[in-house]
């Protein structure tokens, strides 16, 4: 008997997926555990397995196209089994109104595409639709029929994007001619140019990271607070650590982490959630650690960060940020994060703010390590200075209570032989 597979919920936030590969054809036999389709989500690419046997008999959803959670997919049956009557039923149910329907889900799940034509791509990279604007007239249509010009001058002009209008003529009774066009020198005041531009879709993963923080933004009233922390026994301490452990490498991202871990640690207040009803602090410390990818941001989770040595923490992290960036990560990698770190020094930002990422309620942005003058002993010296924000959920965070967990993290950071007890490299 025929069965309907539908499109699975494949993490927390998902709402709607994306075919993005079929490794069956309608016709084939399919057995449990056979790799059906490749379904990418807010958050990666990830492989669906049958859980049923029997033959590919429907494919409601086609590459490239998006279906939102519990939609019909595909149908597996009997070979040459009439399935008419089943897709009935289950458009009629499907159209019947639910009486409970969040907003947040209408807006993921209805999204308005600018044209049929970007819909249809599967990609943001392939197929993009350009379109140019009508609002300014071609050179051709500028060619008024006052202006006297040669064919080829003319055609020379449309070529070039240039507005006869501004172009003195040297030929007989004022005609602009060849020379005139290759002599015309086009300056910032008489220059046409043509609009245009490029639409790219917005996919699965942008949509839900656009929901997600303008819901953290608006919803979650923040704050933040700024410190500065000098770096230069870090630097050395680094040194030292990448010396004695070669050919392996620590990180100053790798020491953030660790000194947010124990600061957490310290500070348990902020290790901590807005649940409505209630604050959850929690114990363990899982810190999420934003990566960049070329479709928004990703967010891996370091488990048990405090327990963790620096060498650990690096190898873990620079795994997870290239599944991240390879769309890999599975559900328990990106998922129950306790605080997050933002992390643009590598960039060559010296300062940010960043949005808190729920649950979290804060996130702490760090920037890069600045050679400034600073004053110490009364002497203008040559310092090493990182930046760092603190962005706070107000209602569970207080201005003290952030601040007491900056004065801990900027004590390891600055102390690092506090940090680096037993078994911590």
């Amino acid at each position: 008997m025929a069965e309907i597979v539908r499109m699975p919920k494949l993490s927390d936030t998902m709402t709607e997926g994306v075919v993005a590969e079929w490794h069956k054809n309608i016709g084939d036999q399919i057995e449990s555990g056979d790799l059906l389709a490749e379904i990418e989500t807010d958050k990666a690419t990830m492989e669906f397995e049958s859980f049923q046997d029997g033959v590919l008999l429907h494919i409601g959803v086609e590459k490239g196209q998006t279906a939102p959670v519990d939609s019909i997919l595909a149908i597996l049956g009997e070979k040459g089994e009439d399935v008419s009557q089943l897709l009935k039923e289950a458009e009629k149910e499907e159209s019947q109104p639910k009486d409970e329907v969040k907003l947040e889900e209408k807006i993921v799940s209805e999204p308005k595409p600018v044209s049929e034509k970007i819909v249809s791509s599967p990609s943001p990279f392939q197929n993009p639709s350009v379109s140019t604007s009508s609002s300014y007239p071609k050179a051709s249509e500028l060619n008024t029929l006052d202006i006297k010009v040669s064919p080829l001058a003319k055609k020379l002009a449309e070529e070039r994007g240039l507005n006869l209008k501004f172009i003195k003529g040297s030929g007989t009774e004022g005609r602009i001619i060849k020379r005139d066009i290759d002599n015309y020198q086009i300056s910032g005041s008489n220059f046409s140019g043509v609009e245009s531009f490029t639409d790219f879709p917005v996919t699965q993963m942008r949509k839900v990271i656009a929901q997600r923080l303008a819901e953290s933004k608006f919803t979650a009233p923040h704050f933040y607070l700024s410190m500065s922390i000098d770096m230069d026994n870090a630097i050395a301490a680094r040194v030292s650590i990448n010396n004695a452990i070669k050919p392996q490498k620590v990180s100053f991202n790798d020491m953030v982490v660790k000194a947010v871990a124990a600061s957490l640690k310290d500070n348990p207040q902020v290790n901590a959630s807005w649940l409505g009803d209630v604050i959850r602090q929690n114990d363990h410390v899982h810190i999420g650690v934003a990566v960049a990818v070329d479709e928004g941001l990703l967010v891996p989770v370091v488990r048990f960060a405090d327990g963790k040595t620096l060498t650990q923490i690096g190898e873990e992290v620079k795994a997870m940020a290239q599944k991240a960036k390879d769309k890999k990560l599975q559900p328990e990698e990106w998922e129950g994060n306790t605080f997050t770190i933002s992390n643009l020094g590598m960039f060559g930002i010296d300062e940010f703010t960043a949005i808190v990422n729920p649950p979290d309620s804060c996130i702490l942005a760090i920037g890069g390590i600045q050679n400034i003058p600073v004053v110490k002993d009364g002497t203008v010296i040559p310092g090493n200075i990182m930046k760092v924000t603190l962005s706070c959920d107000h209602r569970v965070v207080d201005g003290a209570v952030g601040s007491a967990f900056l004065n801990s993290f900027k004590n390891y950071m600055e102390n690092p032989v506090v940090l680096l007890g037993k078994n911590s490299i």
